[in-house]
């Protein structure tokens, strides 16, 4: 049984003199709601920007390319999805961006704190991992099967239109020509109502079009400023480590 509020009752309203005004419990239920909404999984909501950790970053390890450190980039990174949270706050129309990287290089953390702290601040975003939305979108055609409440329709429709889409894993996958249109649908319908996205994806910006198709990563590169974070260990891998020693 949910507990009732001791200041309203669950009435919704405090009195205060004669006048009745909202109690605070309505904020924080529709704080509750927007997150549960987001779709963002229960281990990911500790993902914040203010715990974003730069020691995984090699200060010695450069990228070749741009003669730039990990860490470097790493700061570089940190600071666009700081700014697009406040760009964010301002204009709803704000340029996305796209996180490339190597596994477990720190792409979906930036993202979710990104998330987290547009959620805080009550603005709706929806997180999204590719492969199981697709899935979904599959399991919608087997009618013997599907006994959810949710059509394609629905979920599509969902992504095309929320405020802001996070896609992530965007990744490496065996894209089929289905799997492509679908993803260009969601994609070309955000960039045609000016609806920001943010991407994760281990594929490198340069090689995005032999997954994704050129439709597809040409509408992507016009949307999101691209950053790129590289590590020289999965940051998984070494904090498995840590909590086992």
């Amino acid at each position: 049984m949910k507990p009732v509020c001791e200041f309203c009752g669950d009435s919704g309203l405090i009195l205060k003199g004669e006048v009745a005004v909202p109690c605070g419990c309505i904020r924080q239920k529709a704080m509750t709601k927007l997150f549960k909404a987001s779709g963002l999984p229960r281990k990911l909501l500790d993902c914040t920007l203010s715990s974003f950790d730069f020691k995984y970053y090699a200060r010695n390890c450069l990228d070749i390319e741009k003669g730039v450190s990990y860490y470097e980039i790493a700061k570089l990174s940190f600071q666009a999805a700081r700014n697009f949270v406040s760009k964010f706050m301002q204009d709803p129309n704000a340029d996305g961006l796209l996180l490339s990287g190597p596994v477990g290089s720190g792409k979906t953390f930036l993202a979710c704190g990104i998330a987290n702290a547009l959620l805080k601040k009550g603005k709706v975003v929806l997180f999204i991992v590719v492969p199981d939305l697709l899935d979904q979108i599959r399991s919608t055609y087997d009618t013997a099967r599907n006994n959810s409440d949710y059509t394609e329709y629905d979920l599509v429709d969902t992504a095309r239109k929320v405020p802001l889409l996070i896609l992530d894993d965007l990744g490496a996958h065996n894209y089929t020509e289905w799997s492509r249109n679908k993803i260009f649908s969601i994609i070309n319908y955000r960039l045609n109502h000016c609806l920001p996205i943010i991407v994760t994806t281990n594929i490198t910006p340069e090689d995005l079009d032999e997954y994704l198709g050129e439709r597809t990563t040409s509408r992507l590169l016009e949307m999101c400023r691209p950053y790129r974070l590289l590590v020289d260990m999965d940051i998984r891998a070494i904090q498995r480590k840590e909590k086992d020693q």
